[in-house]
């Protein structure tokens, strides 16, 4: 029972979550209330069982449990009445309050992606109530200190309380000044969920599928260019996750996936996407970051891959989009286009900058261009630096077995 309510937590707490967060009007009362209603789970349902609607079940538990704590602290008046009246039983919710439960993550997006909240603050919190991530994830993965993130979430918090800020989607007349922001956030939750930053999992499906499913109803809000490209962008990375983990979940590289394992109909739908995102001339980021996955999901082969056409899209991200990444991910094109040798230099020259210092995919990358060349011993370097840099289990055990393979190679010799 304990795995099967950890697999809940997992998997549904984040809009457990956000419909808490509706009904109750503030995000640490919510947080409070859903932990207590996973508790009264774990107390309850090995006796009674796990009930047929579970997020239903820890709304309803978490919305009693967070009343009864507001009584027993005497803060219970009747300017907080309007608590109590909107949070009847789920199994009383008409078919409109339902569908409204469905939308909560996206309504918790735009609250967090507020004007009135800054930007940095906007990216921690988004990560730590949509994704769940810990406060030192987010650290690690925005390479900041911890305690730094801690205080741009509890400042982005009292910025919504102090400026009442609704939880809402806005109207269409707001929704485009607010969209770079959100398309973001959701860009965030497929990342994390397509390449999760820690654990015992190479992909989190759970934050994939949320992410493809906000930006359909964004879609469905608002027909925006920009839009198609993301969703065209997660269809067509997300068509690979079958492919990605092999036995007991190890990585697979992209050139070495079974290619009869990916989803075509997820890659139709995402070239279709693609083709209506360019239609309009309108090309943003995430379109071109969907035309590169597309140049990998319309050939039947690795070896056929064009990275010359890759290069030139990636050439066209970085003059929209400059950062040490997109530097990154065009350096690996290049090696594959022109050779490792010409990769290495690129990829040392975004390493003196710093700001990769601390990414062990960069220093992942510059090994695989090492151990090409045949330099083992400066190869097995980088990719132990790698692996002090990684959290994610499957990632570390595939730089584990390049090391070993480099090392058992360097000693036959």
């Amino acid at each position: 029972m304990e795995a099967v309510i950890d697999e809940i937590y997992r998997t549904q707490s984040r809009r457990v979550l956000a419909t808490l967060i509706r009904l109750l009007g503030d995000f640490d009362r919510a947080e409070e209330a859903l932990h207590d209603a996973f508790a009264a789970a774990a107390r309850t349902w090995p006796v009674d069982g796990v009930p047929a609607n579970p997020s239903g079940w820890l709304v309803s538990t978490g919305r009693f449990k967070a009343i009864d704590a507001i009584r027993r602290r005497a803060r219970f008046d009747a300017s907080q009445k309007h608590i109590e009246d909107s949070l009847y039983s789920v199994d009383e919710m008409e078919m409109g309050e339902m569908e409204a439960i469905e939308d909560d993550m996206l309504r918790l997006i735009f609250t967090c992606c507020h004007p009135a909240i800054p930007a940095d603050a906007q990216t921690a919190m988004a990560l730590r109530e949509i994704c769940g991530l810990t406060t030192e994830e987010i650290a690690h993965a925005f390479l900041v200190p911890a305690p730094t993130v801690a205080q741009r979430i509890v400042r982005a918090k009292n910025r919504i309380r102090a400026a009442n800020v609704p939880y809402e989607v806005p109207g269409r007349e707001a929704l485009p000044e607010r969209l770079d922001r959100v398309l973001h956030v959701i860009y965030l939750v497929f990342n994390e969920g397509y390449s999760t930053s820690s654990g015992d999992a190479v992909v989190r499906a759970d934050l994939t599928a949320e992410a493809i499913r906000l930006a359909r109803l964004l879609l469905a809000l608002l027909p925006h260019p920009d839009v198609c490209g993301l969703l065209a962008l997660m269809l067509l990375q997300e068509s690979r996750r079958n492919a990605r983990s092999g036995a007991e979940g190890a990585l697979v590289l992209l050139a070495d996936q079974d290619r009869s394992l990916w989803d075509r109909a997820k890659i139709s739908e995402g070239l279709a996407l693609l083709s209506e995102a360019m239609r309009t001339g309108e090309v943003g980021t995430y379109t071109v970051q969907a035309a590169i996955a597309a140049e990998h999901a319309k050939v039947p082969a690795a070896e056929r891959t064009d990275w010359r056409r890759i290069v030139f899209y990636y050439d066209l991200l970085l003059a929209a989009q400059s950062s040490p990444v997109v530097e990154l991910n065009r350096a690996v094109a290049i090696a594959m286009a022109e050779g490792p040798s010409k990769g290495l230099e690129l990829i040392d020259a975004v390493l003196r900058h710093r700001e990769l210092q601390a990414y062990h995919l960069a220093h992942a990358a510059r090994a695989d261009f090492l151990r090409r060349l045949g330099r083992r011993d400066e190869a097995i370097a980088a990719y132990e630096t790698a692996l002090s840099l990684c959290r994610q289990e499957p990632e570390q055990a595939f730089l584990r077995k390049r090391i070993s393979e480099l090392a058992a190679a360097s000693e036959r010799q």
